[in-house]
This record gives C-alpha cells, structure tokens and sequence, in this order.
C-alpha cells in the first residue's frame, strides 16, 4: 500500500520557475562532482549519474547538478594536462541524457549548473602547472597571492557569452529543463558582478549595471539558442569579507558585496529575464559562510534571503543549513523562499524528501556538518561521500547491502559507539542475527560526551538516529555488560566485530595525577567539574572544542598546544571558523609551548620563544589525543577465524571512518 501523506506541508506544493513545473518545493543544491568525473575528457561517469538517481528517487522536485565549465580555451582549467572541473561536451552526451531519463521517469527537473570558471579562485595546481588564471580585472590569485590574474579583454568576454549559447543548445539536446547560471562564492561571473575585483572601463565594468552585463548577456545567449529552457541565477546576498582572505564572523564589516546591493541586483537580473534566483552567501574569502560548518545555526540565511524576496516576483531558492524539515518548512511558511535547496542534507539521507512527506522526521538520518566526506576528502582525490552515509556516492558498490545474505549469521558486536551502531544496523538490516554489547550504561560511546556542546547539536541528533534505527530492530542489546573472550566462547558467534573505541591519553607531566584535571567527556557530562580558570593542555580538535565550550559559559580559559598550529585535524573551511570562535571568545592561546609540571593552581610550560611560563589555573583539561583499546581484538585473533577490528579501536579517527568501517564490515558479511 502506498504511503500516506503526513502533515500537510508548503514544501510538498507545487511551484513553477519560468515555464519548468515543478512538483514541489525541495532541491538538490549544486555540489561539486569534481571528483565523479574523467579527468582526462572532463566527462562525467556512470558514478556521478547513478549518484543523482539515487537523489531523484528520494523525492526531490528538482535536481541541481554540480557545476560544468562552458569552455576550456580562454581560462584553461587543467593541470598537469588533465581537467580539473567537468567540462560541458558532446562526450558525455549518452550520460546527459541517462541522467535526465531516470530523473524525469521519477517526476523530477534538472537544471545544469554552468559556470564560465573560477578566475581568481583557480586552483594553486592549475597555477603550479604553468597557467595563468583570469579575472574581470588584475587580482591576485586567492590561492596563489604573489600570482596576479590577467584581466579578460572585451572580445574574450564575448567569446565567453557566446560559448553560453552553444552550450545552451547542448543543454536542451540532453533533455534538461533549465540551467542554473554560477555567479556564486567569487567565481569568475561574481568577479564581474563585484565591485571589490571588477575596476574594468569597458561596458563589463563601472556601475552596478554596467558589472551585470556579463551574467546578463549570458543570460541572452542562452535565451536565444533555447528559448524553452528555464535560467536561475545563483548569486551570495552578502560575501562576509572582513578583509581580503579573511571573513568576517559577525557580518558587522564588509568588503564585498553586502545586502542593500543585492536587492538591487536581484531587481536588474529580474528585469533582463532570468526566472529564478539562487540565493547563498560568503565567497572564498570567507569559505566557512559558502560552506556552512555545524557552528552555523540552521537557517541562518533565511532572514536575509528574505529581504531579497521582498524586491522581486521570480521563484526565490534558499540555500544554507536548510536541512531540519521543521525549519525548511518555516522558511516556507513564512514567504522567505520559496524554494528549500538541500545540499549536504540530501548526502546524508537522500530520502530525506519521503520521510517528510510521510511524517517520518525522526528517521531522517541528520547531516553533522563535519565536511569531511562531502568536502575535505575529495579534495584530496577521493570520490563525493558522507560521513554519516557511506552509500552516499557509491551506488553500485553498496548494493549488496539492500540485499539478504546467501547464509544468514550469528553476529556479536563489541561496543556501542558510532562505529559498533554502524556495523549492528547494517548486519542486522541484511538479516543477520545480531547481538550488540556495550560495557556502559547507555549506547553511543564518544558521542554521548561530544554531543553535549549547543554547536554539536547535530551530532545529538545523530545519536539520537541511532538509537531509533536500533528501537526499531531486531538486534538485541545488551547494555552494562564488559565483553571477555569467555563470554564470546559462550556466545559461539560466526562473526565477531569488535569497536571498543579508544581512551583518552593522559600525558606524563610531573603532578598531573594531583591536579584537578578532568577529560573534555568528563567535563561535558559534569560541567560543576571546571571552576573558572582553565587551562587545556592540547590544541587539537577536541581540545578546541573544550575551550570553546568553556570560554562560552564565561570561563577564563587558556589553551596550551606544543605545536605552532592549533586544530590541525579538523577539516579546512571548520578550522578556520573555529579558530576565528577560539579569538572572539577571547580564548588565550599559548602555542610552541610544552607543559613540563603541574603544581597546586598553575601549570609551568616552556614557550620555544619566551622560555618558562606560569599559567594559573583551577582546573585543567586533558585534550593531549586518545590511545586505542583493542587488547580484546588481539586476545581473539588466534582463537577467532571471522573477527574484525573498527573504529578508533583500530586507531583514533574521526566519525567518518568509524561510520565508514562499520559500514563496510557490517554490510558485506
């Protein structure tokens, strides 16, 4: 029987842009398939379609793709000989149209992304590689500063309009419904558009009509080659520049393009035609705004996309941390878009749609914010994923998991945390009998303790998914219970999957065991614990977040790190703003210094550059890393023919390869 609706909702509506019907409210952000791609044609692959299918049977109205480049010969966009973006070309032709194929046979538009490239923001490999990168005037290049841009002359810029044209033709050849021009985060288009790297005297320069002429004309190239085709323009209402290469936190200092010009903008794009605008924030300049990290609450651009809204009648998209329903469904109801545009959420439950729609909200799996398989790890060569949702980006490799084993197993699981929940769900959902131990009183290992903090919220939620995906299963748990080999002879398992996680390390400092010192977890479950001068011995990530944490409640706090950097295994766009949290929280920080003994109510550290230090304190933090348990995986490996060792047990990591292990073991027995 089919699902019933559950509460009615805006976003289940349907709505138009331009002549493209849609049959509701929810859409598929632009996020980059760099890495779903040929590099050697700039051709998409089956991976990247299968992807997107994936998304369009979830119950999305409307799929935004990633972003393709309309040519490759005025800015080059290669290094080393290979393409670096996807590049629109008859290549990929036959995936074009499978992909609009399955997307139509499930109701649901596609709009191509098309972008004339990235200019100032060129990659430091293209530049490394020998090319010069481009611009609307000479900038120094973001990732490359002593590199400056060469300014695009008039007729190039034309030949850039004209390629817009042909590629429109293509577009609607393939079977797409409409196109989502990128003049968005400081790419080549939003260099035009903005009068921080736009000083051109032709008529692409000047005022602010005068710097639209570009994504205007593009617009008209396109019109004109496919006049059926729908064009949404995809523009930041506010860039948070405080100064070049740094944002602004609080938006109260602006170098860029700031809001009363965006309403503006958004009148004159109306005007010349375009029928929909895609609306964000931040650039490069200020990369945590365009790529919202879990600091950010949700919605937290809704008020200003509002604002936009109100100048203009053309369908307003609304992008940014849009991912809880209840909060996508107020920015509906309360005419401040009207469209809700998904992008990591989607990465993270791509039924995200159908569960809403059906009213089943608390089975939504929630994106944590991390971007860590969506983001960080692409960028070093691996394919799009999710941390929370390993499927994600492998559609074909996680088949067999829908799918029962030929030999259903007895299977035991070690420990409770995210990585033993992980391989439970999975083992169990296939058919597997499952019985998950866990030594403490409640599921969720680390979790439970990071959860604590308001900006780990979503990690809260995570947990809190877990736990309902377990209530609902047959797995049996078994909480309080230390696992010994002696249980495990009695269990006579087939498979044995051990996630015992890691402890945190305690460092060898003279009178540490003396000190008031407490864990980050011990604090986060006992906040009494600290007193109000506290000092964090460690400066990785968590150390980081304990401090934040403390210094948010009004504590005096000091964070000591012996290295030069802080945060340095947290993902790039999440370090910076974090960092930036660290200082307007007034954190002290004392890097380059060792703690070398613990005394009553100070610590005495050497800095490399001012020598000994005292530093008073009444409580101290223990953020110096974390130390794997696995003595019960070694203890089995002789007596146990299928057991497996994941998560932090294996090595103290992150969630991503903790979900990810426990993914792959638990759907693959």
């Amino acid at each position: 029987m089919t699902a019933r609706v559950g509460e009615r909702r805006k976003m289940f509506e349907p709505i138009s842009i331009g002549n493209v019907w849609l049959k509701n409210r929810v859409a598929l952000a632009p996020i980059n398939n760099f890495h779903q791609m040929d590099p050697t044609f700039g051709t998409i692959t089956q991976r990247c379609v299968d992807y997107y299918v994936e998304i369009a049977k979830g119950g999305v109205g409307h799929l935004i793709t990633g972003v393709f480049k309309v040519e490759n010969q005025i800015e080059q966009c290669m290094a080393n000989g290979l393409f670096v973006w996807p590049m629109l070309t008859e290549k990929s032709l036959p995936e074009y149209h499978e992909l609009t194929d399955y997307a139509h046979a499930y109701g649901v538009k596609v709009f191509i992304q098309l972008s004339a490239g990235p200019g100032r923001v060129t990659g430091g490999n293209v530049i490394k590689s020998g090319i010069t990168p481009v611009s609307a005037s000479a900038n120094q290049a973001h990732f490359v500063p002593d590199v400056t841009c060469r300014a695009l002359a008039t007729d190039e810029v034309a030949q850039i309009v004209a390629a817009f044209g042909r590629a429109a033709e293509l577009v609607a050849s393939a079977g797409f419904d409409g196109i989502e021009v990128h003049g968005h985060e400081g790419y080549l288009i939003d260099q035009f558009a903005t009068a921080l790297w736009n000083n051109r005297t032709d008529k692409y320069g000047g005022d602010l009509p005068g710097r639209l002429t570009f994504p205007i004309e593009i617009l008209g190239a396109i019109k004109e080659r496919a006049a059926d085709l729908a064009v949404t323009y995809r523009f930041g209402v506010k860039h948070f520049i405080a100064e070049p290469w740094r944002a602004s936190l609080h938006g109260d200092t602006e170098l860029g393009r700031d809001l009363p010009e965006s309403i503006e903008m958004a009148r004159l794009l109306e005007e010349a035609g375009y029928d929909g605008l895609d609306l964000d924030t931040g650039c490069y300049d200020s990369s945590y705004y365009a790529h919202p990290p879990n600091y950010f609450a949700h919605g937290f651009t809704a008020d200003l996309v509002k604002q936009v809204k109100e100048a203009v009648r053309i369908p307003i998209l609304a992008a940014s941390r849009l991912g809880l329903p209840a909060v996508a469904e107020e920015v509906l109801n309360q005419d401040k878009a009207d469209i809700i545009v998904l992008g990591r959420a989607l990465l993270a439950d791509p039924e995200w749609p159908k569960k809403v729609f059906e009213g089943r909200t608390e089975d939504v799996r929630p994106c944590i914010g991390c971007h860590d398989g969506c983001l960080h790890r692409p960028l070093a060569g691996a394919h799009l994923s999710c941390s929370v949702n390993p499927a994600c980006g492998r559609a074909k490799a996680a088949a067999p998991a829908l799918s029962p084993p030929a030999r259903p197993r007895k299977v035991v699981v070690v420990g409770g945390g995210v990585a033993g929940m992980e391989a439970a769900r999975m083992a169990g959902s296939r058919g597997h009998a499952v019985t998950l131990y866990e030594k403490a009183a409640d599921l969720g290992g680390h979790l439970i303790a990071l959860s604590i903090p308001d900006f780990n919220l979503d990690i809260r939620r995570l947990l809190d998914w877990y736990k309902r995906q377990l209530d609902q299963s047959a797995i049996e748990i078994k909480l309080g219970t230390a696992v010994t080999a002696e249980l495990l002879r009695e269990e006579d398992a087939d498979v044995v999957i051990v996630a015992t996680g890691s402890t945190y390390q305690v460092p060898e400092i003279p009178g540490i065991s003396q000190a008031p010192a407490h864990t980050c977890s011990e604090l986060y479950l006992d906040p009494a614990k600290a007193g109000e001068h506290i000092a964090v011995i460690g400066g990785g990530h968590s150390g980081c977040h304990a401090a934040l944490w403390l210094a948010q409640q009004g504590k005096e706090v000091t964070l000591l790190e012996q290295a030069s950097a802080l945060a340095t295994d947290a993902v790039g766009i999440n370090r910076s703003m974090l960092l930036d949290m660290l200082a307007d929280s007034k954190v002290n920080i004392a890097s380059d210094t060792m703690v070398q003994e613990a005394r009553d109510g100070e610590l005495i550290a050497v800095d490399r550059i001012s020598g000994t230090r005292t530093f008073a304190c009444d409580t101290v933090v223990l953020a110096a890393g974390m130390q794997a348990d696995n003595a019960l995986y070694r203890s089995l490996l002789q007596e146990l023919s299928d057991v497996h060792l994941i998560g932090d047990g294996k090595q103290p990591r992150g969630i991503h390869d903790a979900i990810l292990e426990g993914y792959v073991v638990g759907s693959t027995l």
